[in-house]
């Protein structure tokens, strides 16, 4: 590889860094607002369709997510550029050793971020399309009612089962991300390896199952009076 496709390559595994830690953080802000979910029903709805509309209605939430909505497409197309270019180059030789140092997922990041892009799909029509451009009914203090929406979706068994097949992939690509950007940025020094490992670890898991736990719940309460 010559001196400027290198220098391409790691522009592109550095941008792909940048906004996938970007994209850590909003999933922390993006967690502790559905969190209401778990509330009681009529408390749940007041507190969320609100958080909706604080979101709707604030310039610099406005401006954060073009940010959002930019650095998905920019790391989508960065992590397809990437993975084509490590396909010609791993077909240059007869012999792979990949498997015998590389964890599974990190081997298989192209069918876990394939399964995410599947669910942003419909993720972004169920929701983001249905607020910004559905005719929605309003709560009780004005608010369009996305709690209703949300809960409508959850209810239906195989919606839940995609939604947790993907936070499934969602951690295992965390995973291997957080630590492949770690090394991108220069920061996964031999000092700090294990508590980035520990850390990236810890935020894997509670992303995944925070996420996975609220549509189950709205699912299961349908039939267990949790509300």
């Amino acid at each position: 590889m010559d001196q400027k496709g290198t220098f391409s390559t790691l522009m592109r595994k550095t941008l792909m860094a940048l906004t996938g830690l970007f994209l850590c953080f909003f999933l922390v802000i993006h967690l502790l607002g559905n969190l209401q979910l778990l509330l009681p029903a009529a408390q749940a709805r007041e507190s969320f369709n609100s958080y909706s509309q604080l979101l709707s209605g604030n310039i610099f939430i406005k401006i954060i997510s073009y940010v959002l909505y930019t650095s998905i497409v920019i790391h989508c197309l960065d992590a397809l550029l990437i993975t084509l270019k490590n396909k010609k180059v791993a077909g240059k030789y007869l012999h792979d050793q990949r498997t015998v140092s590389s964890r599974w997922y990190s081997r298989n990041m192209g069918i876990l971020g394939t399964i995410i892009l599947v669910f942003l799909v419909f993720h972004f029509k169920d929701f983001w399309y249905q607020y910004k451009f559905g005719d929605l009914p309003l709560d009780q203090q004005g608010h369009k009612d996305l709690y209703g929406v949300v809960v409508g979706v959850y209810r239906d068994w195989w919606y839940v089962l995609l939604y947790m097949l993907a936070m499934f992939a969602v951690g295992f690509h965390l995973l291997h991300g957080f630590f492949s950007a770690a090394r991108s940025l220069g920061v996964y020094h031999p000092k700090y390896v294990r508590w980035i490992r520990v850390f990236g670890a810890w935020y894997s898991y509670i992303i995944a199952i925070g996420f996975a736990i609220i549509p189950l719940y709205i699912y299961l309460s349908q039939y267990v009076l949790w509300n």
